[in-house]
């Protein structure tokens, strides 16, 4: 054996070497920034739902429909999906938060227009009194 297959045969077994524990770093490291990343996704959701059932109560004073309420929710910066707003319309109905009832407008569609309920403005006053002590209180926390 010569001196130069031996090097090269060193060279090359701990340039595999060296491969592999990068490969086991990056992945680690993916791994972990996508576990956190999931992490953070699943509180913000949590945070989410809370705030959404009060930004919902507080944007019918007046009758919205569905569709014009998402596009309020939207034009103040909070962005709703379907598929969480329709269900939590429901849900604040049947809790007597909310009233709806079916009308045709302008259109020969269907709507079913929500306003707060007296109930609702009386939670509604509650849940902005409690959201503004803990804002403070997280303010101060996290500052």
């Amino acid at each position: 054996m010569s001196a130069c297959f031996f090097i090269d045969f060193i060279r090359s077994h701990y340039t595999f070497a060296l491969d592999i524990l990068y490969d086991i770093q990056y992945h680690a490291t993916i791994g972990d920034i996508m576990e956190n990343d999931e992490l953070v996704q699943n509180i913000l959701l949590e945070l989410r739902r809370g705030v959404i059932s009060i930004a919902v109560l507080s944007q019918l004073s007046k009758e919205e429909y569905g569709y014009s309420l998402l596009k309020a929710l939207s034009d103040k910066g909070l962005e709703v999906d379907q598929s969480t707003l329709y269900p939590l319309l429901r849900r604040l109905e049947s809790q007597g938060l909310l009233q709806s009832d079916w009308r045709i407008a302008d259109e020969a569609r269907p709507r079913r227009y929500y306003v707060i309920s007296a109930q609702g403005k009386t939670v509604l006053t509650k849940l902005k009194r409690e959201w503004s002590a803990m804002t403070a209180t997280m303010t101060q926390m996290l500052s």
